[in-house]
Order: C-alpha cells, then structure tokens, then sequence
C-alpha cells in the first residue's frame, strides 16, 4: 500500500499528529515495490504511480482492512490528501466526499468526483454516484487521483475514485468476518476466492446493522460483490462482475441547529420524526471487461454494463401543494453503458510514445414520481416524468519520452450530455413541464515530467473540465415543479505542480500545489425539508497545497502522514436564497474544510501471537454551513487507537482487532448540510465508540 508524501506547512502541525490514530492489525512494512505502485487510473493504463505527472494515491487492501470496521469508504479516504470524506453517520444520504474542494455541496452520495469499480462507471453519466455499493472486503486497492488528468474522465472536475477487487488466488480460500461495536453496530462478511480450472472467482456478501448514533439513524444494508475471470487463450482476458445492495428503510435523522446541538447531539430533528424521514435503495449491477493484447505490447479494452437501482424517500415535507413534487420520491432508474479503449506504442525519433484512444457512450433512464408525504404514509401522486441522460465522449492521450529525463503527455476529451424530460402529470394548476438540454465541453490536458534522477520526478500539468448539473440539482425548481433546466454546467481550468522522491528504499514524500479557476460554479439556493434547489453563482478560486509522506523505520515502526490546505472562495458576488441575499466576494466555499491532517504510526514488534498496535490522529478546520459564512461548525482534532493480532495453524489464519475511535470524547459536528434554509445545517458525530472484530480464514 502506499501513498504520497506529507510535509510540513502553514500551521503545519502533523508530524506531531502522528501518534494519535486508528488502531490496526497485524501490518506488513512497506517495501520499495508498495511504495512505488502501479497505477492504472491517471492515464488509463498501468504506470508506475512515482512517472505519472498528476496527485494519485493508492490505498492498498491490506490497508483498507486492517483493524478497519470496512463499512464506510470514508475510512481509507482518511489517508488521502486533498479529499475530505465525511462519515455523516446517516445511511439515508451516503456519506460526503469532496476533492480538493469539489463536490462539497452534495446533499447526498457524490458529485464532481467520479467512482469506478473494476473500470465500471458507478457514476452516472450526469455526474452523481454512490459509494454504498463498494465492497471493501474483497478490494484489492483504491485509485484516488485529483487534479487536470481528471479531465480524461469527463464530468468531472475534482478527480477520480477506482475501487479494484482483488484477484482470484490459485487455491482456494474462504473466509468469515464478524464485527461489532458502539449503538448496536455489527458487520457479518464472508468471502471466497479461488481458481476451479480456468475460472477464476472472488465472491464477498456483508450484512451490516445499526441503530444508529443519534435518534432516528437506524439503518441496514446488504452488500455483495462477486468477480469472474477467464482467460480462453494467453493473450485474451475476461472480466465479469456484478453487485447489489439492498437498504431498506434507513433513517433520516435530518440536520440540527446549532442550540439543538447544544441541548442534546444525539436527537434527531422533531420533523423528522413528524414526517418519519427514511430512504430505501435496492441496485443490482452487472459488467463484463475483455482485454485483448495486441502486436507491439498494445491492447484492446471492452467494457459494457447494464444495472437498476430504485430509491424511495420521505422527506420532511407533505408537498400536498398542486404544483408541487410531492413529499415522497419514488424513483426508478435504469442505466448502462459501453467503452472501448486501445492503447498503440512505437517510437518516435528513437524515443517511444504510448497513445491511448478510447470512446464511451452511456445512458440513464428514471421514471420519477412524486407523492403526499402523509406524516410517514404515502399519500396521493403529485409528480410523474420520465428523465433520460445520455453522454458520448471520445478521448485521446499521448506519452512520449522525448528525451531520457524528460516525458510529455498530451490529451483531449470531448463530451456531450443530453437531458430530457417527459411529463406524465399534467393536472389542473399544473402545467406540462416537459423539456430537454444538451451540455457539450472539449478539454484538453497536458503534463511533463523532469526524471531528475532515479529517485526524484518534478512534473506539471494543465487541464481544462466540466460538470453538469446532476439530475438530483435539476430536480427542484425554487418555484414550480419540472427540471430545473435553466442551470449551466460550470467549467474549470486547473493548473498543477509536484514532486516525487523516493529519499530511500523505504520512504516515499508527494509535494503537490494546484490552483483551479471555476466559471458558473453550481450552489446551494434553498434547502428545505431534505429537498434543495440549486443555481448557477459566478467564478470560484482554488489554491491549495498537499503532502504525504510514507516511511518504514526498519524498526517495526510505520508511518504514514498527510497534510492538505486550500483556499476555496467565491471570486465574484452573487445572490443566493430566498428571499435573495447577496454573497459577496471573497466569502469561502461551504463543506470544505481549508485544513487537513492524518498521520498514523503502527508499531508491529513481531511474536506475542501476532500482536500489532497503533496510534492515529486526525485534524478538520472549520467547515463553513452556508454561502454567506454565516454559520459553520469548528475545527477538530480526534484520536484513535487500534490492537490486532494475527495467528496461523496449518491451513487456518485468525485476526482479531479492538480499536477505539476519538479517544478524547470529543464533541464534535461530522458533516454540515450546505445552505439548510432553516439553519439546520449540523450532523453531529459520535463520542468515544469502539469497534472489535475477529476473522477467520481456512485456505483448501
């Protein structure tokens, strides 16, 4: 496993947070080889992650898993640099992820970052995804990059998440994990992996249950995840995957004011109870990769899926009104898609050249109806329409070394999304809301790296990219029902620098600075009851700096560290709300934070039945809840602690972990909900919780 570096900075205090982190389990030292990962995410091929001119980090499985409860993919987002992925402890909206002060203001699952499984979008092609369907029981490694080389993605302007399964082994194994832990929280996992002829298999299911932290946050969910792999011949491999989740029910507990935080954190809001606030979602997805070597070490890459995923939501309103939407959202939703990617190399001038070409068409069909929320009973329709999307994108990248020392890379992606509606309720008052927009974009990237030596790579890089509104920004007009068609996609230009170095065998440092100037970025306008309405502000500034840091002591001692600042402001006025209240310019972009840290030290002495322990803290600057900066929650630092042992007999291995998380008992606020029109912008975390888990692995 392995990541960037870490350095220190303004207030540049994370060394000193090492000590304070998560506990682990039996944790193998880095070697040069985990240090130096290959990477497939940056430029859509496998390169070592030390050439790639961009900020990617790798979190490896045994990482993801070691000592980890593995529910949340906030958990190995920690270890990521310019990421701030906040566990809401509220399973009815997923949890928040923002990079590099991208898609902050997402009221639930993710925007403007993109998410993959095994190459597979779990993103639609309006932009929003959902990271619930992630099995971190049978990953193999996360890809997380940021920067201009997210551009070769297309809607996407905060960068890219790759969850890879792990591969079949040869024999088989099979395995069961159980775990449990603070407000009746339990993890039950099994997993089996092997190779039966030429079939190779990876098959995990997890069951998870909670009532939850605060009132009013129960929640369970069913995750599996299972991978096939063939290979008819030595230079053709197929890939089949496919995954579920089933959720039904979760609770909402809603935001809180601040004085109800104050009175008791652990409440939910009382409309919440009043409306019986909760979502259900059940997906089912399937894919199929065939990759085909081709003559001069080239390849041919093949992916289609195809999957349905359903959601049903009570939000805290009735919406009796005739022309509104309704207070419960049934939606029912379709999507897939086809890729091809195909990777040329040759020589140019005695200097080889790696061109990477590639085409995507996906597709999402949702049947969105609206009904009366009557106090927790579905009530009568009040919305009916059919919404598609539908994006093309072509893309092309070169690599060329055009001298020893020196790499450039050129790329381009153009991209076009349409949007269309149908309205099927047409009712008295209400109108025909029926319409339909296309988004087309072109981007460019460009990227250099200077092989200052062996150990040392400086590079640069440039981009241009977009985002669409998602359906979910287009759902609600601020007055009326129908799309909101009216919102403009907004378009950046990001700029990069970095370094990599490899100080010795055992150690690696990622410097990285980056500016990115947005136009029409997407806001928060009004946000009411779980239901937000969105518009278009003017120009928003980033500047940021991040560092990580990697080392093994040769002493049973292992340190990962990170460090990440941003500035995010608004660099023009405009209005928001309602009524309308100007935001001027300057003020900072709410839900991220400007400063971040997370350092771990693991300490695995070896004997004493496997025995491993660590300390970890982590660090979150003020996140702000609205636009104007009116409100927002503090900054906080949180300690954890984590033992683990590991044993082995014949064919039989055990793990067992107890960990326990912010150790000091901190008070503190996880997550804001960006804009909450009735200042109910704060989603406490909890206290001091424990977690313990054993596993248990028989090998055939």
């Amino acid at each position: 496993m392995t990541r960037a570096g870490r350095a220190r900075l303004p207030a540049g205090a994370l060394l000193f947070a090492c000590p304070l982190a998560a506990f682990a389990q039996a944790t193998t030292a880095p070697t040069p080889a985990m240090l130096d990962t290959v990477v497939v995410t940056a430029t859509k091929r496998a390169e070592r992650s030390f050439d790639v001119p961009a900020s990617i980090d790798v979190v490896d499985g045994a990482t993801i898993r070691d000592g980890q409860p593995g529910i949340n993919l906030s958990e190995p987002l920690v270890r990521v640099s310019g990421v701030f992925a906040a566990n809401r402890n509220n399973y009815a909206q997923d949890i928040q992820v923002s990079s590099r002060g991208y898609g902050g203001r997402a009221t639930f699952g993710v925007r403007g970052v993109r998410l993959y499984q095994d190459f597979i979008p779990a993103t639609m092609p309006d932009g929003q995804g959902q990271t619930g369907s992630f099995s971190l029981l049978s990953a193999k490694s996360i890809e997380v990059l940021r920067g201009p080389f997210s551009t070769l993605y297309g809607n996407a302007s905060g960068g890219v998440i790759s969850v890879f399964t792990e591969d079949p082994g040869a024999s088989p194994v099979a395995g069961f994990a159980l775990s449990a832990g603070s407000d009746a929280t339990y993890n039950a996992e099994l997993k089996a992996n092997g190779t039966a002829g030429k079939l190779g298999y990876v098959v995990a299911a997890n069951h998870f249950d909670t009532d939850g932290y605060r009132e009013h946050s129960a929640a369970t969910r069913d995750v599996v995840n299972a991978k096939f792999t063939f290979a008819p011949s030595a230079r053709t491999r197929i890939t089949v995957i496919g995954s579920s989740q089933h959720q039904p029910e979760s609770q909402d507990p809603l935001g809180l004011t601040q004085a109800q935080v104050d009175a008791d954190p652990r409440q939910a809001t009382s409309v919440a109870t009043l409306f019986d606030t909760r979502k259900s979602v059940d997906m089912v997805q399937g894919g199929v990769a065939l990759e085909q070597d081709l003559p001069g070490d080239g390849m041919l890459r093949v992916t289609g899926y195809d999957g349905r995923r359903e959601i049903r939501q009570f939000l805290a309103l009735t919406g009796v009104g005739a022309t509104s939407s309704g207070g419960v959202v049934d939606l029912d939703r379709d999507f897939g898609g086809l890729g091809a990617r195909l990777i040329l190399r040759g020589a140019l001038a005695d200097r080889p050249w790696v061109l990477t070409l590639g085409v995507d068409a996906d597709r999402m069909r949702e049947t969105r109806l609206g009904f009366v929320n009557n106090f927790g009973v579905q009530g009568e329709l009040r919305r009916n329409e059919d919404d598609t999307v539908k994006s093309t994108d072509a893309y092309a990248e070169l690599t060329w070394d055009a001298l020893h020392a020196l790499s450039l890379t050129l790329g381009l992606r153009t991209s076009r999304v349409d949007y269309d509606s149908e309205d099927h309720y047409i009712v008295g008052a209400n109108p025909d809301d029926s319409g339909s927009r296309t988004y087309r974009d072109t981007s460019p990237i460009a990227g250099l790296v200077w092989h200052a030596s062996d150990t040392l790579n400086v590079y640069a890089s440039y981009g241009q990219g977009f985002e669409t509104p998602t359906l979910a920004e287009l759902a609600y007009r601020p007055t009326g029902a129908g799309l909101n068609l009216g919102l403009d996609s907004a378009t950046s230009t990001s700029l990069e620098a970095g370094i990599k170095w490899l100080p010795t065998a055992t150690q690696r440092l990622n410097l990285a600075v980056f500016g990115a100037d947005t136009d029409q970025e997407i806001v928060v306008d009004t946000a009411t009851g779980g239901r937000t309405t969105y518009r278009n502000a003017g120009k928003t500034r980033r500047r940021g700096f991040e560092a990580a840091w990697d080392a093994d002591f040769g002493t049973h001692f292992n340190l990962h560290a990170n460090y990440s600042w941003l500035d995010a402001t608004f660099s023009e006025s405009f209005s928001t709300g309602s009524p309308p209240v100007v935001v001027p310019a300057g003020t900072r972009l709410p839900g991220v934070p400007p400063k971040q840290a997370f350092g771990v030290v693991t300490w695995t002495p070896g004997g004493w039945a496997g025995f491993s322990a660590a300390a970890e803290v982590q660090y979150v600057g003020r996140l702000q809840a609205n636009d104007r900066n009116t409100d927002a929650a503090p900054a906080y630092t949180l300690g954890n602690l984590r033992v683990g042992f590991a044993q082995t007999a014949g064919k039989w291995t055990w793990r067992e972990y107890v960990r326990v998380d912010n150790i000091a008992d901190v008070g503190y606020i996880g997550s804001v909900i960006v804009g909450d029109t009735n200042g109910r912008y704060f989603e406490p975390a909890p206290g001091r919780n424990w977690f313990a888990g054993v596993n248990v692995a028989l090998a055939f």
